[in-house]
């Protein structure tokens, strides 16, 4: 890891990462709709990610899982990525950036 590179850094740049993965059934990317709740980084970058899907029945919930995963591993600094999927609370579209309801015609 480069030594100039913050937790901030570091977070902007995996944050950056996710915004190139897509729902598939939604042409927003998963940051923006709003699928991820939580990026913890520790002392060692290992990084665990708290996302949800829009439903438990959701189609990707074996491949879009692992994409992130496979995505936040290549950032430099990333040394382990685990990603716990989480229903709590329900995906609404409030958790939505105001670009993506812009997006999908909801403002």
């Amino acid at each position: 890891m480069s030594a100039a590179l913050s937790h901030d850094d570091l977070k902007e740049n995996i944050i950056a990462v996710i915004r190139t993965c897509y729902d598939p059934e939604i042409p927003v990317n998963v940051y923006d709709l709003g699928l991820i709740y939580g990026i913890d980084i520790d002392d060692e970058n290992n990084v665990r990610i708290d996302m949800t899907l829009t439903s438990p029945n959701c189609p990707s919930i074996e491949s879009l899982p692992s994409e992130i995963q496979n995505k936040v591993q290549t950032v430099e600094g990333v040394k382990s990525v685990k990603i716990e999927l989480v229903w709590e609370p329900p995906f609404h579209t409030g958790m939505m950036s105001d670009e993506a309801k812009l997006q999908l015609g909801l403002m």
